[in-house]
């Protein structure tokens, strides 16, 4: 099982990734089936084509950056708070995200605003 501290790394590379906004990049932090639910969106977004579009719509499409806020572990999930700002309605939002991890890989997301 990887350590807390390397999830705690791998989320921080992982928001560095999304706020360059390269789809490849971001990607490569997820397993090829992993799934991530947005009910603040309404949808559930499967494997790396799936995560892709959801990236492309909602952090590329709204020049999305994130700031995290703090990681806390919640059983065999990481917690992760974040701010977004960018050119959605509003302007910036808080948000979470419920990461589970396989390995050192994404395996799950629960994704919403707050």
């Amino acid at each position: 099982m990887t350590d807390t501290t390397t999830h705690d790394a791998v989320i921080a590379d992982w928001i560095a990734a999304a706020n360059s906004h390269d789809v490849e990049r971001f990607l490569s932090f997820f397993e090829a089936d992993a799934v991530l639910d947005d009910p603040s969106v309404g949808e559930k977004f499967e494997g790396h084509e799936g995560i892709g579009a959801y990236f492309t719509s909602y952090f590329i499409g709204y020049d999305t950056q994130t700031r995290l806020l703090g990681v806390e572990r919640r059983g065999d999930t990481e917690h992760v708070d974040v701010d977004f700002t960018g050119s959605f309605p509003g302007g910036q939002t808080g948000g979470i995200f419920d990461i589970t991890f396989a390995g050192d890989r994404i395996a799950h997301v629960r994704a919403d605003l707050s």
